[in-house]
């Protein structure tokens, strides 16, 4: 690949990574310990992800628990949860703490369905614009360096990274669909 196409295909490429993660921090019914991974607990004044402060675990399919190193954890964890926006109230028994996923209606998984798609439309978007910006920093080439067929190869090569990436946020958002609609 031609240098001057490697730090598109980069940021591209963290797009979909960025689409990807998003996508994981969005609740389907089913217990997925990342949607906390966007959450920090004040441990000592230090803002720190739950996972450094206790082991989280999905015992079952809608169950996630937390079970804090330190038993003096368990109200800070629980207030990062209440404070957060992950819509599920926290219950403790004293040692863990269990957050049960109710089932999702099936209005709400039509909402869920409209947010995973507008999250994969934002990254098409953003894609684009890389892509545009690609094309602006070819046609800006010193012309006696390069000649115009290198910029229109450059600008074909740049397109089939768009059209490639394009597709992988189509295929994560469909599968993130599918996985919502499952009852």
């Amino acid at each position: 690949m031609d240098e001057r196409l490697k730090i598109y295909n980069e940021k591209m490429q963290k797009t979909i990574e960025h689409l990807e993660s998003e996508l994981a921090s969005i609740r389907a019914g089913r217990a997925n310990p990342h949607v906390l991974d966007k959450l920090k607990v004040d441990y000592y004044g230090t803002p720190t992800p739950i996972q450094q402060v206790g082991n989280v675990s999905v015992p079952e399919p809608r169950i996630i628990q937390i079970a804090p190193w330190e038993k003096s954890m368990i109200k800070e964890v629980e207030k990062a949860i209440m404070m957060s926006d992950i819509g599920i109230t926290p219950t403790n028994d004293g040692q863990v703490i269990r957050l049960v996923y109710p089932d999702l209606t099936e209005e709400r998984r039509k909402e869920l369905s409209k947010e995973v798609k507008k999250k994969g439309e934002d990254a098409k978007v953003a894609i684009r614009n890389i892509r545009r910006d690609g094309n602006d920093a070819f046609k800006k080439l010193p012309k006696d360096e390069v000649s115009e067929d290198v910029v229109k190869e450059l600008e074909a090569e740049l397109q089939k990274l768009t059209d490639k990436f394009v597709k992988d946020a189509d295929i994560a958002v469909e599968e993130k669909s599918k996985e919502l609609m499952t009852v």
